[in-house]
């Protein structure tokens, strides 16, 4: 498929409609984001951080709406509901997240679309499926989904993840159901309606947490980092040079080469963690001898030993580390706004040939 000929018009805004919108401007479609002017626009052009400039771009905005046409149009003025319908009109992909109502309000939910256009593949993310009116924010979703209950250390308050990660998880779900309408029209001809919920999405990502409380009735507790069914894993440890790393021991044979490069092969075989089920039970003591030996060695030394054993362990980097690798900067678009240059990270991050 052609992506460049594709036409794509954003009724959305904050992160995870934008971010849709994104992935197919990264693939060379045309994408036309409609902002309303009555608000000035996107609100997230005003989620600035203390040191942005008033006349710049939030980073925030910048981070999901690259390589898109911008118009300020209002929904409810004649003239401007024409031109959005003759955008529509030539359209392949619709984007929306209205407020529940709000489509029928201004006369662009798909009924009404599909009657200038029955091609056209209709995107639409809610807020809750369980209650359409109801206000839905990232965090709030993260509190009624189970993540802030089972987010944190075992002493600390429920905690939001510092991502918007149930939007991000509903724009994954909006994008794989837009890819699949495209498929199914090249050979139908006809348009579709698509639609998914943050609620739902963040739902269908609980994975095995779910599983644990729906086969075990097991409730997923802050434990931090670690993992409720492996050990060590998610332990995390400070070495001689005073930096950190994280192990992600998955088998005994991982666990056994581990304790021999830290000089501990005698632990290995001890009765106490010689199997996976034996060091999630006394993983407590077990991390206490490990973070005495591991003090001995300096983190780049192990990372590099644990690279070539293929013992899964990790160095915890801050954001200008991670940015120093060769591959986080390659994955850095960039784009000039006026006089300011904008940077944000890729939404694709796979290769097809």
């Amino acid at each position: 498929m052609d992506f460049s000929k594709l036409k794509i018009v954003e009724l959305a805004s904050v992160l995870a409609g934008p971010s849709v919108g994104m992935f197919f401007a990264e693939l060379g479609a045309e994408v036309v984001k409609i902002e309303n002017k009555r608000t000035n626009g996107d609100v997230t052009r005003s989620w600035k951080l203390p040191s942005e400039k008033n006349n710049e771009i939030s980073a925030y905005f910048s981070s999901i709406n690259w390589g898109k046409k911008h118009l300020f149009l209002d929904y409810g003025n004649k003239d401007d509901y024409a031109k959005i319908m003759q955008l529509i009109a030539e359209a392949d992909i619709l984007i929306c997240n209205f407020k529940a109502g709000g489509a029928q309000k201004f006369e662009l939910d798909y009924e009404a679309v599909k009657k200038v256009n029955n091609k056209i593949i209709y995107a639409q993310l809610n807020g809750f499926k369980s209650t359409p009116k109801r206000v839905a924010f990232d965090v709030v979703l993260q509190a009624e989904c189970g993540y802030m209950y089972m987010n944190g250390q075992q002493d600390s308050p429920p905690t939001k993840m510092p991502l918007a990660l149930m939007d991000i998880l509903a724009a994954h779900q909006l994008k794989e159901g837009i890819l699949i309408a495209l498929l199914k029209r090249k050979s139908s001809n006809k348009g579709s309606f698509i639609s998914t919920s943050l609620e739902e999405s963040a739902l269908s990502a609980l994975a095995n947490q779910a599983t644990n409380w729906l086969m075990n009735e097991k409730k997923p507790e802050r434990i931090g980092s670690l993992h409720p069914n492996i050990a060590p894993y998610g332990e995390i440890f400070k070495t001689k040079d005073n930096k950190e790393l994280v192990l992600a021991i998955g088998s005994d044979v991982q666990f056994q080469k581990f304790c021999t490069l830290i000089h501990l092969s005698e632990i290995s075989n001890n009765l106490l963690f010689s199997t996976n089920e034996k060091r999630v039970k006394n993983r407590i003591k077990l991390q206490s001898i490990l973070a005495k030996s591991i003090l001995n060695f300096d983190r780049d030394y192990l990372i590099e030993k644990c690279i070539d054993l293929s013992i899964p362990m990790g160095a915890i980097k801050n954001m200008q580390e991670v940015f120093e690798s060769p591959v986080a900067q390659k994955m850095i678009l960039t784009e000039k706004v006026g006089s300011q240059i904008t940077k944000r990270v890729k939404s694709i991050a796979f290769n097809l040939q």
